[in-house]
């Protein structure tokens, strides 16, 4: 195998110290969050103590200032243990990056050392139900009046949304104006009026809280506004590549996972009389999956490289997307296949990264709109 050349020493130390982390206090009690449809909040203040959380927030507001690299290793580890309930890198690098870069000072002092410790969990609200790659179309309005904006409307899909004590709501300051009038506000969601549905019940990803969120009258102090009125749409073509960057990441290590479980596996699986992993078909899939997923690795590892150097396009990020997200389904899929009846039984990790996996295709922008992207850039 190509050897990987990102990381320090450092950055290794912390790989293992994360993967202890997370075997020792997110395995074990996957299995009742997966029937509780949420992780503990007990959860994400150990991850806080930990330093698990918004790693790369700046040393002023209580974080360590890490490169992306940290949240590299954290996001990598925990997508080995095939554990996808905590949504930690949500709330980490696509929430507080928004607040850091487009924030005040009054912000970033109230939310960040809160996120960071994990007493705060946070949401971003971008989806509805009739608006989900698409985000132009969101209905979600904010009116102005006198001190405060008048929020009303409905999300859909939040993940952590129904844990969550605040949320970045995308909305519409001026409906007419399209991209151009949308805006985000930071939304309490003790806020009046602000609701949050059940969890909605998934084929995989059980353990992770995604909900619905309703707004009915909530008045949101205009000093809740992130960034300028009107630049919102702006601001999430910004992030959108890191965002992208992070569901690659998650794809490859869960695709390197699978081929190292499903190894494991037909050495250990007899049929008639011998490893199952002695058969011409078997090792050559697996010779061919191992081979595809080696060239992802260069690919995304190459894609981390641009982005600690800032050079991560959108075109770019959304090729990650698109390629990584179908490689990981593929894989997983083929990977169940070597388990046998085995591979559909809930108790074994590639039956749960199967149901896992599917989503990665849709969330993040669905892969038609990366091949759109793409398209648009290169036709």
């Amino acid at each position: 195998m190509i050897p990987r050349t990102l990381f320090t020493e450092e950055h290794e130390m912390l790989r293992i110290a994360v993967r202890d982390f997370f075997l020792k206090e997110i395995v074990p009690h996957h299995d009742q969050w997966e029937k509780e449809g949420q992780i503990s909040r007990e959860a994400w203040l150990k991850a806080g103590e930990m330093g698990i959380l918004c790693p790369c927030a700046p040393v002023e507001y209580g974080g360590s200032g890490s490169d992306f690299l940290y949240s590299t290793v954290i996001i990598e580890e925990l997508s080995k243990t095939g554990c996808s309930g905590p949504g930690f890198f949500l709330h980490s690098d696509i929430v507080a990056p928004y607040i850091l870069h487009y924030g005040t000072e009054e912000q970033k002092k109230t939310w960040i050392p809160k996120m960071i410790s994990g007493e705060v969990i946070t949401a971003i609200a971008m989806s509805e139900p009739a608006a989900g790659s698409d985000l132009q179309g969101i209905k979600t309005t904010a009116v102005k009046q006198g001190d405060h904006y008048l929020v009303n409307g409905s999300k859909t899909f939040i993940t952590n949304g129904y844990m969550s004590d605040m949320a970045i709501v995308v909305v519409k300051t001026d409906p007419a104006a399209g991209a151009k009038g949308t805006s985000l506000l930071i939304m309490d969601t003790s806020m009046k009026g602000y609701t949050k549905g059940n969890p909605l019940k998934k084929i995989g990803m059980k353990a992770q809280d995604t909900c619905e969120l309703f707004f009915d009258n909530v008045k949101v102090p205009l000093t809740n506004l992130l960034g300028k009125e009107g630049a919102g749409f702006n601001y999430l073509m910004q992030e959108l590549p890191q965002e992208r960057l992070l569901v690659g990441i998650m794809a490859i290590a869960t695709a390197e996972t699978a081929i190292e479980k499903t190894i494991q596996y037909t050495k250990e699986r007899i049929a008639f009389g011998k490893p199952i992993a002695s058969f011409q078909n078997t090792r050559f899939r697996l010779a061919e999956l191992i081979t595809e997923t080696q060239i992802g690795r260069v690919f995304v590892d190459k894609c981390i490289e641009l982005h600690l150097k800032n050079e991560l396009d959108v075109p770019t990020a959304a090729m990650l997307k698109y390629a990584m997200t179908e490689l990981q389904c593929k894989v997983v899929d083929e990977c169940l296949q070597f388990h046998g009846g085995y591979g559909y039984v809930w108790e074994y990790w590639i039956a749960r990264a199967y149901a896992d996996s599917r989503v990665q295709k849709i969330y993040a922008g669905a892969n038609e709109i990366m091949k759109e992207i793409i398209a648009r850039a290169n036709i």
